[in-house]
């Protein structure tokens, strides 16, 4: 006596795929909304002080993550755009852009760990200060901001993954097509009373013929 083994129909893993679709879309939102503005903070913050020798003194100097490094930043604004484009986009276009969102992640993370010991900020600071282009600033020291932007990029590296897996799930930006992918009934000109002045003159604004030739 043979044994049949039952095949689910493929229809059966659509609720999954729809709940993985849902979900993963809103991680991906949250996500990249907030990794881009954790960045854009921790840029705007202290991220290296020291001390610069100017007339026998000690004078003290900062320097904000925008002054170490522009690209946590700018890659920050180009993530956040390119979680919008996701919706905007379909299929090729759509990975394409899900890609340049897991990049701008990885940029923002390789930048903010190259920031995180770098002196070439206060040193120019420094050389201004003491008038010695030759100068370098003492005491150096770094805040744990640079780390928070890496956290940042962390998460828009998330949102691009998670666009990159689950994406074509992803509903896109459309003006003709309700939920279910059919096609928006067109609104029907309203009727033309020949009596009425008034709804003459509203069919000639519309570019119809009130007589009905």
């Amino acid at each position: 006596m043979g044994y049949v083994t039952a095949v689910p129909h493929p229809r059966s893993e659509a609720p999954g795929s729809a709940r993985a679709g849902r979900l993963s879309l809103a991680v991906a939102l949250l996500s990249g909304a907030l990794g881009a503005a954790v960045a854009l903070l921790a840029t705007r913050q202290e991220w290296s002080q020291g001390t610069a020798t100017v007339a026998g003194g000690a004078f003290p100097l900062t320097a904000k993550g925008s002054d170490v490094t522009g690209v946590p930043a700018a890659l920050a604004i180009v993530g956040l755009a390119a979680l919008v484009a996701v919706f905007a986009v379909r299929r090729a276009g759509r990975l394409v852009v899900a890609a340049l969102l897991a990049l701008s992640g990885v940029g923002i993370v390789v930048a903010a760990l190259l920031g995180a010991s770098d002196s070439s900020a206060l040193d120019e600071q420094a050389a201004q200060a003491s008038g010695d282009t030759s100068a370098s600033v003492d005491a150096l020291s770094h805040t744990a901001w640079p780390y928070v932007a890496v956290v940042g990029g962390v998460l828009i590296l998330l949102a691009g993954l998670l666009a990159l897996r689950y994406g074509r799930l992803w509903p896109g930006m459309s003006g003709r097509y309700e939920r279910s992918g059919t096609p928006q009934p067109r609104r029907k000109a309203p009727a033309v009373d020949p009596d009425r002045p008034e709804d003459l003159w509203k069919a000639l604004d519309r570019g119809e013929d009130p007589t009905g030739a």
